[in-house]
């Protein structure tokens, strides 16, 4: 018996090679365009928790701004019977009396910000980027200190006559004021530089944090933020409505020491940036903050712009409920 050996011809196999390469080129093109868009969902999702992040830090500093604990006013030199020699460098801004506490001088700030010209726009700082803001925003952290102070922070022991500030020493007791109230007293310093990570350089939003032994310590609080702009919110005519919201550079010295106007409110604007370039992606954007000149881009990182208004609480307040 003849036996015969069967098999696919030629043409079979190049019908199904074909075929599996029309299969084989959905299914990468599938792969391809899941791996994009996870890429993208994954980029806006972290420019949204970094912009909301960086949004939340600085409302709840501003929303605390010039609250003095038991003192029913702002801050000044003669409602304080103690008053501190800072340890390390201190952050002095523009203005008589601007320093971390008030001096004898001028009116104290306890706000205060510019839109950075040099990489030095404050005696603290100096690797800011040109073109975002730096701030600086003083009060005391509620609720009072029940117990022992830590002996690396500042903290204000206050009546609703004086108050005396003084520096943690454990289990030693504050300086004298009677019927007295402890509190943290925080000044924090905010601003934009650029850090080499890796063969990168990211923006990153830097704070500063008092300290007792070395002054204003600062640290990277959040990655990926390009500008940070602040416009104020004036109340000129003494009314107890904004009539403008002004930028740092058109803000006056009487704004500042709050001398005929009242800041009411702090308009914030944060663009946040991808760490990483995406080579796929080309973004052509313009962002507006405020009053600022359009930023206009063409790179390939991806941004989101994010902007609040804040009241400040304690901005008219005679008597701390």
């Amino acid at each position: 018996m003849n036996k015969y050996q069967k098999g696919f011809s030629l043409l079979e196999i190049l019908i199904s090679l074909t075929i599996g390469l029309v299969i084989f080129a959905g299914v990468l093109t599938i792969f391809v365009g899941m791996k994009t868009t996870s890429t993208q969902t994954s980029s806006i999702g972290a420019l949204q928790e970094n912009g909301r992040f960086a949004l939340s830090v600085l409302t709840d500093d501003l929303l605390r701004e010039g609250f003095w604990g038991n003192i029913p006013s702002q801050l000044t030199d003669n409602t304080l019977i103690a008053i501190p020699v800072i340890g390390g460098q201190d952050c002095v801004g523009q203005g008589l009396n601007n320093a971390t506490f008030p001096q004898d001088v001028g009116t104290f700030r306890s706000l205060w910000g510019m839109t950075a010209v040099n990489a030095s726009p404050i005696t603290c700082i100096n690797d800011a980027n040109i073109g975002s803001d730096v701030i600086q925003i003083k009060h005391v952290l509620s609720p009072p200190v029940v117990g022992n102070t830590d002996n690396t922070l500042y903290y204000l022991n206050a009546n609703s006559d004086s108050g005396a500030i003084f520096s943690g020493v454990g289990a030693g007791a504050p300086p004298t004021v009677n019927n007295g109230v402890v509190w943290q007293y925080q000044h924090h310093v905010y601003y934009i530089r650029d850090e080499a990570q890796g063969n990168l350089t990211v923006p990153v939003l830097m704070q500063g944090v008092l300290s007792v032994n070395n002054g204003m310590i600062f640290s990277p609080l959040i990655d990926g933020i390009e500008i940070i702009h602040f416009m104020y919110g004036v109340d000129a005519d003494d009314d107890g409505d904004v009539d403008a919201f002004i930028s740092p550079v058109n803000m006056t010295q009487a704004f500042w020491d709050k001398n005929d106007s009242n800041i009411l409110a702090v308009r914030i604007f944060v663009l946040a940036r991808d760490i990483l370039p995406d080579n796929s992606y080309t973004n052509t954007n313009t962002y507006q903050l405020g009053d600022l000149p359009p930023v206009v881009v063409n790179d390939n990182y991806r941004r989101l712009l994010f902007s609040t208004t804040v009241t400040l609480y304690n901005a008219r307040t005679d008597t701390w409920p």
